[in-house]
């Protein structure tokens, strides 16, 4: 396994962490724990933005001279720029953010003047009707994979041809802005992605042994969490859906099938900054390679 990258406050904790060794019958448990903090340690920045959502829904002084929407603009950034300089977050991560802001505005500015969501509150830091804020959204579902594919030390085996995927990304890309015209490619891009990626496993070390799991089925988890968290930030009108204007009402759950669509853009998006390594299986013991 690769030592973990030394250039974050992370690292150093990472390494004390999995070096403890817990008595025998408590592995399973520890490794689970351990688990469960590094996912949490990746969810940072989206767990930092969706409590200012709810804390700034129930608490934010409604007269106020900066809008709350202008308010959670620069929250974001501070967020950001916080996390690089204290060394929680490295470089390469934060020009996956800014890409992601790009990409994500772009897909707010066309999403809002078709209708299909709305930012209810005024704002002055804005474009059109998107307030800032919503690029850093998607931010954070970028930040949380490239910090995950690093914490994790992700492998894959059968993976597929990088062209092929990048080019399906980019046609499911289109299809989120063409299907207002056009027929919805939807289903054809959801098989499409089950016959590239039907073999594909992706490998993690939560301690010390490797894990895997379907690719396909670890982008379904996530897309899963991004849902739940979409519930919460529609509750805390961070923007709403059209059944959400006479108050708060559970987003429908067609919206995970959008969600694991961009979940896969999200993917794939950061795989050109980390490029996914193969999995290498060592020799085993006794076998000519491990005798040379």
């Amino acid at each position: 396994m690769d030592a973990p990258s030394s250039h974050t406050r992370f690292a150093a904790l990472r390494t004390r962490l999995e070096a403890f060794a817990p008595p025998g019958p408590l592995a399973w448990a520890y490794e689970f724990l351990l688990f469960g903090f590094k996912q949490a340690w990746a969810c940072l920045f989206g767990g930092l933005l969706l409590a200012l959502l709810l804390a700034t829904h129930l608490f934010y002084p409604a007269d106020a001279g900066l809008a709350r929407y202008d308010f959670l603009t620069l929250s974001a950034l501070a967020i950001q720029i916080a996390l690089l300089v204290l060394r929680l977050e490295t470089w390469d991560e934060a020009k996956v953010i800014l890409a992601f802001h790009v990409v994500g505005t772009v897909m707010e500015l066309f999403k809002t003047a078709a209708g299909s969501w709305v930012y209810p509150e005024p704002s002055v830091l804005r474009i059109a009707g998107v307030p800032l804020f919503s690029g850093f959204m998607y931010a954070a579902v970028g930040s949380y994979i490239a910090r995950v594919w690093r914490i994790f030390d992700f492998r894959f085996t059968a993976y597929p041809s990088r062209a092929l995927s990048a080019a399906l990304a980019v046609a499911i890309y289109i299809n989120f802005f063409a299907h207002h015209w056009l027929p919805d490619l939807r289903l054809a891009l959801f098989a499409a992605l089950a016959l590239l990626f039907a073999r594909t496993r992706i490998w993690f070390r939560p301690w010390r042994t490797e894990r895997w799991m379907p690719l396909l089925l670890g982008w379904l988890l996530v897309a899963l969490f991004i849902w739940f968290a979409e519930n919460l930030a529609t509750f805390s009108r961070a923007w709403i859906y059209p059944d959400q204007r006479d108050g708060w009402a559970l987003v429908h759950p067609s919206k995970l099938g959008a969600w694991y669509l961009l979940m896969y853009i999200s993917f794939v998006l950061v795989a050109a900054v980390h490029r996914p390594r193969p999995r290498t299986v060592p020799p085993a013991k006794g076998s000519l390679a491990s005798c040379s």
